[in-house]
């Protein structure tokens, strides 16, 4: 399911991208996830504190997207539908966050360039691995 909601996102060339190396984009993420993403995952990115484990809610806490969380294992359509429409429909069975859907908050261009900000914030190689994993799922 995954791999065709990313086949199918990224056949749209049309569609923005997140793009690390464009200033403009970046700057205009850095202004949406702070106002929007920095409560629960940081204002450094750094997520919140024992994110892997459920909180006594059974919730899990929300995950970094710095360089020490996973988010850059993700291909960008991916990462693109889970702020849109939420984790939910990606996640395993039984996982539950109190991340809403951004879709009626929040437009395809500033989703895109949220995501341009945080992969602005990683290492080069981190960048470059997580180009490739975009790449290939949208090969598939």
């Amino acid at each position: 399911m995954i791999y065709a909601l990313t086949l199918a996102m990224g056949a749209c060339s049309d569609r923005p991208r997140a793009d690390a190396s464009n200033t403009e984009q970046v700057a205009h993420g850095k202004r949406v996830y702070e106002a929007r993403c920095s409560s629960c995952h940081g204002a450094k990115l750094e997520g919140q504190p024992n994110w892997r484990e459920r909180l006594p809610s059974g919730k899990f806490p929300a995950p970094p997207h710095d360089a020490s969380g996973h988010t850059w294992h993700h291909p960008d359509a991916l990462l693109f539908d889970i702020v849109k429409n939420s984790i939910e429909r990606h996640a395993p069975p039984g996982y539950r966050s109190d991340m809403p859907a951004f879709g009626k908050m929040l437009s395809d261009e500033e989703i895109w360039a949220a995501l341009a900000y945080i992969k602005s914030t990683w290492p080069a190689e981190m960048r470059d691995m997580q180009a490739e994993v975009t790449r290939n799922a949208a090969q598939r």
